[in-house]
Order: structure tokens, then sequence, then C-alpha cells
């Protein structure tokens, strides 16, 4: 009997990092699809349902602030297959503990943070992995890689909304534990696939030397603005389009969180193959400008459906600013090592905390309010309706801030590019 070996490469590492990323897309998206479920068959309010929100990427936050040093320290096999396997059991305990415990909120809560920390752990380490596989042109392997993030999160719409209206919300539970196959099944593929190692520490270019870099800074402020575009419309969109327009949840989650996933993995993907002719940061400019006015038609356009292209459309926007902006970093930073990704995803993290946290707590407290109700009416909106639309208005702040940094980005660009000509010029 002759027995076949099959080497594995760095093409299989690279294919175990992009399920990490569909690994995250499960982390970040499958909760927030329950959200209605939650609401009305435990009566959590939008106040409560936004700290889950919260609670999630403040817990991804902290992790974010020492992930790095635990890949450094330990390796980045460990730190990834770590990522995997605290994934699984969060999601394990999403489906179990709100069954059997009374206290649905805490258990949502548990849930959250134990999956949470597997979500900080993938940001940080996944990234910096793929950065040092020998698979050619970076910034086209990084847009390729964060868009299996889209297409996780397109497939976990779709599958998980096709199962709540062939079967019966009652059974979401199910949900959870048969996604914790992914993980399960990564978790596995990364303890056989080869690994690169990390920079050595003397060849990392030190976080005090960053830091004192402005355009560094802008960068971790346009992450901070990235991560609240994209995820104060991925965790509401469903919500939004059922109570917020009145649309039914299977058509609501289609051509909401769906399509956004769809189009933000398109964008992604196209700037994968062909991103090497373009000019990023005039790529980013423009994609600001359009989330912006994707932003305000979801508030302003009365009717629905536009409203909910709108909501669709925006992945599409909001597609190559967190990948954008780390290949722009990483180019820059080349030996800025896992403490720099560390860091972009410690501030991404931060955007994708408050930018559905504040969203939810405007929409709360427009929602109670006598005066804004009356008000509402008048224009045809229930108190939900207005709410929801209330905090999405208030996060185009978001996308307004990251366009004036990536503008003194470019500005401050200028004088750089000016010298490398003169320098040419005078060899």
């Amino acid at each position: 009997m002759v027995k076949m070996k099959t080497r594995l490469t760095y093409k299989h590492t690279f294919s175990g990092c992009m399920t990490g990323f569909i690994v995250q897309a499960i982390n970040n998206n499958l909760a927030p699809l329950l959200f209605v479920v939650f609401q009305d068959e435990f009566g959590l309010s939008l106040s409560l349902l936004s700290s889950v929100i919260l609670v999630n990427f403040l817990t991804q936050l902290c992790v974010d602030a020492f992930a790095g040093k635990i890949a450094d320290r330990f390796g980045f096999r460990t730190a990834v297959t770590a990522a995997m396997a605290i994934s699984a059991l969060g999601l394990i305990l999403l489906g179990v503990l709100p069954v059997v415990w009374e206290n649905t909120f805490a258990a949502l809560m548990i849930s959250t943070v134990v999956f949470a920390v597997g979500g900080g752990l993938i940001e940080v380490v996944v990234s910096p992995l793929t950065e040092l596989l020998p698979l050619g042109e970076k910034k086209s392997t990084m847009a390729l890689l964060h868009s299996f993030y889209c297409w996780g999160q397109a497939v976990v719409v779709l599958l998980s909304t096709l199962f709540i209206k062939i079967f019966d919300s009652s059974l979401w539970y199910v949900l959870p534990l048969a996604w914790t196959v992914v993980p399960v099944a990564n978790t596995i593929w990364f303890l056989f696939v080869p690994v690169a190692d990390s920079i050595p520490e003397e060849k990392r270019t030190p976080l005090t030397s960053l830091l004192k870099d402005r355009r560094f800074l802008l960068a971790l402020v346009v992450m901070t603005c990235a991560g609240a575009c994209e995820l104060t419309i991925s965790q509401w969109s469903s919500l939004f389009a059922e109570k917020g327009l009145g649309i039914s949840k299977f058509l609501g989650d289609l051509f909401g969180p769906c399509l956004f996933a769809v189009l933000m993995g398109t964008g992604r993907l196209v700037f994968g193959l062909f991103g090497s002719k373009l000019n990023l940061l005039r790529v980013l400019k423009i994609l600001t400008v359009c989330c912006i006015v994707c932003y305000l038609a979801m508030v302003f356009v009365p009717q629905p459906i536009i409203s909910l292209l709108a909501c669709g459309f925006t992945g599409l926007t909001v597609s190559m600013l967190w990948p954008g902006t780390i290949s722009n970093t990483s180019a820059r930073f080349p030996y800025g090592g896992t403490a720099m990704f560390g860091l972009c995803a410690l501030f991404g993290d931060l955007g994708c905390a408050a930018g559905p946290g504040i969203a939810g707590l405007v929409a709360d407290a427009i929602s109670s309010d006598a005066e804004l109700i009356a008000l509402a009416a008048d224009f045809g909106l229930n108190s939900e309706q207005l709410g929801l639309r209330g905090g999405i208005l208030v996060c185009t702040f978001f996308p307004i801030l990251q366009l004036i940094c990536l503008i003194a980005i470019g500005i401050m660009d200028k004088p750089l590019v000016s010298n490398r000509h003169a320098t040419a010029s005078q060899v």
C-alpha cells in the first residue's frame, strides 16, 4: 500500500488565515442577527442590545493591547490556534447559556466576552502572520485576506436567516452550535500548516518611534473611524431594516446586512486583483465621501427600499477603509511588527465599539423622548424608526472625521514625494 504525502505550504497557511477571518465574521455578526429574537423573546431593550456589541469590541480592544506580546512570546502558531479554540468555546456558550440560565442578559454577556477574546487574538495575529508569508504583492494579499471577513459575514447572514425562515426563531440556539464547526476545524488546521517566525525584536521599529510620527497617529484615528463606519451599519442593519424601515426580517437581512457584506467583500476582492495599479489613499478618500452619502440616504430618504439599498451599498464604501489603512501603515513602517498591528487593531476596535454603541444609546434616548416621538408622528415615523435613524445620523460624524484625516495624510505625503523626485533628478 502506497502512502500519499501532501506537503503543506504557505498557501495552505494563507487559506487558514482566510478562514480565520470567516471565524471573526461569525464572532461579530451572529449575535446581532439574533437581536430581534432576543428583543421579542427575552424583552431586551435597544440599550441592552447595544451594550452586547459594546462589550464585544471593548473586550477585543483589551485583548488587542497584549495579543502582540503573546504572539511574540509564544509564537504565531500558539496564538492563532488559541484564537480559534477560544472562539469555538464562546459560540458554544452562546448556544447553551441563555437556554439554561434565567438571566439571559448575563448569559449573553459571558458568551460575548469569551468569543470576543478569540476575536481580539484573530485581529492582531492573522494580519501580521499573512504579511510575513512569501506570497507576492502585500497590498493585494491584505485586501484579499480581509475580503474573507465579508464572505464569511454574507454566508453567516444568508444561512442563519434561511434557518430562521425555514424552521422557527425559537430554535435560534442551534445556530451558534452549528457555526462552531468552523473554528474547531481551523484550530486543527493551524496545528499542521507551516507558520512564519515573527520579526526579531532587534529589527522591530519601537512603538515610541511610531507614536512620534504624525501620519501614524492620524492612521490610528482613521482606523477608529473605519471600525465605527463599518460596524455601525453591519451591527444594526438587521434591526434597522425590520424595525426602522418596516421590512420583513428575511428581505431586510437579504438586502441589508447580506448585501452589505457581499459588496464589502466585492470591493476588497476587486482591489486585491487590481489594487497594485491604484492610488490607495485616493481610493480611500473617494470611498469615504460615498460612505457619508450612504449614511445620509439611510436617514433622510423616505422610501424604505432606497434607504435599505443605501444600507447595503455602505458595504462597498467601507470595503477598503480597514485593510487599506493597515496596508498603508505597514508599507510606511515595514518593521513595526505585531505591536504595530496590535495598536492598529486596538484603535479599530475602539471604533467598532464606539460606533454601534453610540448609535444604540442615541436610538434608545430618542425613542423614549415624548417631544421627539410627537415630532416623528408628523413625518409618519414611530419612536423606533426615529430612534434608529437618529442613531445612524449621529454616527455620520465618523466618516466625516475620517475624510479630514485622510486629506491631512495626503498633505503630509506631498513633501515626501517632492523630496523623492528631487533626489532622483539629482542622481
